[in-house]
């Protein structure tokens, strides 16, 4: 058998995992964040590459050989956060209970360690993989060194052989050193040559292969600044080949054969996990009873049937049912292959007999038949797009996942397998690829991936269901979610109309006024430059024009929008740039992207509703972004004209909440006079201003108003003095008397704020109305930011969730009662606190009585809900 030595960079790793995850602490108040996600993928990595050798390289210090070079070397680095920092010793001692060996070398860098042991394992021919956070490493990869470099903190890693490295960056492995010493590096303050990045560096190497080529044909470079610049740098050029110059002969003091790994000790690993609080990495060792077990289960044959065809007694009372598609846009996927599984028989079916088979569509539409699905609102889609409408669904796993483990990013089956402690069914998580390289793999192989998939679908159902029931969330499950998975899978698929000829028109415009723009503040700035550089913008605001300095970046000036927008009143070039800067966002990511999306055979855009994503339980969209249309701005409030009713005759209908948020709070804190005060209909601004200020309603100015408004709102996101007097503009100590006279005023709403952060300290989440969770581990930090963030969790989510909440029931609510009433008007679109529907213009009036009345009367709270309505020939008209 081939050796297999697996090198972590364990510097690398550790730092990825504590940025990727969220400050958690265990209940000795220790900070575990990072060691947790490096520990996670520790255990992957083991299962995975299943090395025979393996070692955990650190760095030994601050200082290394390479700043006899260079003394800046890293200097611009932060110092690593005590928060971390705390952590390091930890992660040892839990690499000492797997029996990994770890090392670091006085005056030399993991890297360097990486590179030596490497090469004398390529050296005997045996299997090497190196795993690390820094694309440095990749001047390691050769037909017997694969590099993997983590990507999206540590849950991915992108593998790097020869081949795979020259597509992505279309260099060759001996070329990354020129490479990076022409680009420098700003994370490790390597200089390279000024202005040349990435692009240009490969150009070059293209033409000349190597530095030392580069510098004796300079004469060919084309491009005289190029050219100027390479000359003038040479000596920084060839000092950052140096100083990027992986080591690999370092005087280390381990051979590759101390880093021999036979597998853990369960008991030892256990003890760690149980210290540290590692409750969920625990259940995952205790359900493998030993590393030769687990590796039988992995390949352990699953008993399954392909079908050639179908038979109506293939299906039962009772079955769990994966669509499987490997395109994420379900709108226009093809189906790639069904599973289906029951207490007797695990069957796949390929897509073409399982779509031709009247027997399943039979099945699939009898209400009767309960089936469990992983994902209802795609499954419905999927097979509603081959005019089949699926009946039965009784459980959605995705869904009971997201309420379980609302923190969690993924939810696929073998990731809740995983949590679950499921070991008897292992999957291939690579079966289709990774990547741009992702394709279906031969049917045999795909087969049983998705009855994998099945099983574990129909055997999860029970476990999934119970832990709802503990958590009081069975009905949230049932009575929410699922109906509205099911609603929102027929509004995408019905989609909305967009008129293409509009949109275009918009863009032909914002075009213009971009050109108009753009001369304008050329204009005013006395010379022409590139709006959109920094590095221009920069000089010719702080230099030329004299404007005060807010912030420097290692590269120059900064002139992000937070800091145009603290200068807007010191020069008329100020607003102009902040308003190119907005119409130029319009025109790229909303005219240009929304005309990418609409599809062709429709002319409709169908946006994909998240409903497994925020963590609040509000729906988000994606492909295109329906939300986040900007429409404070009058050209963004334009862009809804381009949505139209899909029938002739027929208009756009608009309702959304007023104030829901604070009606929800006055609700749950139960504040005497704000409850008060919404059952009197006043203007709730106005109001929050006399209290506030102690005038008449008479005596409340406008701008009493704004800044009553502006405490309104904040106060439901926990606002802080500072946050105010920012919003604001004023003192931090005015805030702090605002905030204050506000809780004078409520005291009720003091008084939630102050027990809901309570709560969740001792309990560790806290629930919406409809019993939804949010888990807040940050609330016992001992970082006071992070600390701060949990508690204003705390205080927002119960009132945006529920908020939310309300609002999926009301969909519910309209949905059934515009089938009851046998209506052709259908809802398209959900947009944070507003529901837009289209309807033939006959059946308006009943629309004016009904959708008011249902959305209004979904619950009941303390404080009447009031929702405000609109129509028109469009979605901006409705407005």
């Amino acid at each position: 058998m081939t050796n297999k030595l697996v090198l972590i960079d364990g510097n690398s790793i550790i730092y990825r995992a504590f940025f990727a995850l969220p400050l958690l602490n265990n209940d000795k108040g220790i900070y575990t964040n990072a060691v947790y996600g490096f520990t996670t993928m520790l255990l992957r990595i083991l299962e995975e590459e299943k090395p025979t050798h393996m070692m955990v390289a650190f760095d030994a210090g601050k200082t290394t050989f390479r700043h006899e070079t260079y003394k800046a070397y890293k200097g611009g680095r932060q110092k690593t956060p005590p928060e971390l920092s705390e952590q390091f010793p930890l992660l040892k001692e839990v690499l000492d209970a797997f029996d990994i060996k770890h090392y670091d070398l006085e005056n030399y860098e993991a890297d360097d360690i990486i590179g030596t042991l490497s090469k004398y394992a390529e050296e005997d021919n045996w299997d090497v993989t190196v795993i690390s956070g820094d694309k440095d490493l990749l001047q390691l990869v050769s037909e017997a060194v694969t590099v993997n470099v983590t990507k999206k903190g540590i849950s991915e890693v992108d593998r790097y052989t020869p081949s795979f490295l020259k597509e992505k960056m279309e260099v060759s492995q001996d070329q990354i050193i020129d490479l990076k010493a022409l680009m420098g590096d700003s994370s490790d303050n390597i200089p390279g040559v000024p202005g040349v990045g990435q692009k240009t560096a490969v150009k070059l190497l293209k033409q000349f292969d190597t530095l030392e080529e580069l510098y004796s044909r300079l004469d060919e470079v084309s491009g005289k600044k190029l050219k100027e610049k390479l000359a003038d740098h040479k000596d920084e050029a060839f000092m950052s080949k140096d100083l990027v110059t992986i080591n690999r002969e370092s005087p280390v003091t381990v051979t590759i054969q101390d880093t021999v790994f036979n597998g853990y000790e369960k008991n030892k690993v256990s003890g760690i996990f149980k210290d540290l609080g590692f409750q969920s990495l625990l259940d995952r060792i205790d359900s493998e009873s030993s590393d030769e077990a687990a590796e039988d289960t992995v390949l352990k044959e699953i008993d399954f049937k392909v079908a050639d065809k179908i038979h109506s007694d293939m299906f039962s009372e009772h079955a769990a049912l994966v669509v499987e598609m490997l395109d994420e846009n379900y709108h226009q996927a093809d189906i790639d292959g069904i599973g289906v599984v029951n207490e007797k028989d695990a069957l796949f079916i390929p897509a073409e007999i399982a779509l031709a088979s009247a027997s399943f569509k039979e099945w699939l539409e009898d209400e009767t038949k309960k089936k469990r699905v992983f994902d209802a609102k795609r499954t419905v889609v999927a097979l509603k797009r081959n005019g089949i409408e699926i009946k039965g669904i009784t459980f959605d796993m995705l869904l009971t996942s997201y309420l379980l483990n609302p923190a969690e990013n993924n939810h696929d089956i073998p990731a809740i397998s995983h949590r679950l402690g499921k070991t008897d069914v292992h999957f291939d998580e690579e079966v289709y690829g990774r990547g741009a390289k992702m394709k279906l793999p031969e049917e045999k192989v795909l087969a049983e991936h998705i009855v994998r998939k099945t099983i574990a679908l129909y055997e999860l159902q029970e476990k999934m269901e119970e832990k709802l029931k503990e958590n009081e969330q069975y009905k949230l499950l049932k009575e929410l979610e699922m109906p509205l998975a099911l609603i929102l899978g027929d509004m995408e698929h019905t989609g909305v109309l967009v008129d293409k000829s509009k949109l275009e028109e918009m863009g032909t415009d914002l075009k213009q006024r971009l050109n108009d723009l753009e001369k304008e503040i050329h204009d005013l700035a006395g010379e022409t430059f590139n709006l959109n550089s920094p590095k221009q913008l920069g000089p010719i605001l702080f230099e030329k024009l004299g404007l005060p300095v807010i912030k420097k970046t290692k590269t120059g000036y900064s002139t992000a929008a937070d800091v145009l927008e603290q200068l807007e009143n010191e020069h008329e070039i100020i607003p102009k740039l902040l308003l190119y800067r907005q119409l130029g966002k319009l025109q790229s990511t909303y005219i240009e992207g929304l005309l990418k999306v609409v599809n062709e055979d429709t002319s409709k855009i169908h946006t994909r509703f998240n409903q497994a994503l925020t963590q609040t339980g509000r729906l988000s969209s994606i492909e295109p972004n329906l939300q986040n249309i900007p429409i404070r701005l009058e050209e963004g409030r334009k862009i809804r004209q381009a949505f139209i009713p899909s029938e002739k005759d027929w208009l756009m209908f608009a309702a959304d909440y007023s104030q829901i948020e604070l009606r929800v709070l006055a609700h749950i804190a139960n504040d005497e006079k704000l409850v008060q005060a919404f059952k009197e209909d006043m203007d709730i601004h106005t109001q929050t201003a006399m209290d506030v200020f102690h005038v008449n309603k008479e005596e409340v100015t406008g701008n009493m108003r704004r800044q009553a408004k502006a405490v309104n709102f904040g106060i439901v996101y926990g606002i802080s003095d500072y946050g105010l007097s920012q919003s604001l503009g004023i003192t931090r100590k005015e805030a702090k008397q605002f905030i204050e006279r506000y809780f004078e005023s409520y005291p009720g709403v003091k008084a939630y704020m102050d027990d809901i952060v309570q709560e969740a300290k001792h309990k560790g989440y806290v629930s919406t109305l409809m019993k939804r969770r949010r888990y807040l581990p940050e609330i016992t930090s001992r970082n006071f930011n992070v600390r701060s963030f949990g508690e204003r969790t705390a205080m927002n989510t119960p009132i945006q969730g529920s908020a939310a909440d309300i609002i999926k029931k009301a969909m519910i609510d309209l949905y059934e009662k515009l089938k009851e009433d046998k209506l052709q008007a259908r809802l398209l679109l959900q947009v944070h606190d507003e529901l837009i529907i289209e309807a033939p213009k006959e059946e308006l009036d009943h629309l004016i009585k009904i959708v008011p009345e249902m959305m209004e009367q979904t619950v009941q709270l303390n404080v009447p809900l009031k929702v405000d309505y609109s129509y028109g020939n469009s979605w901006f008209d409705a407005k």
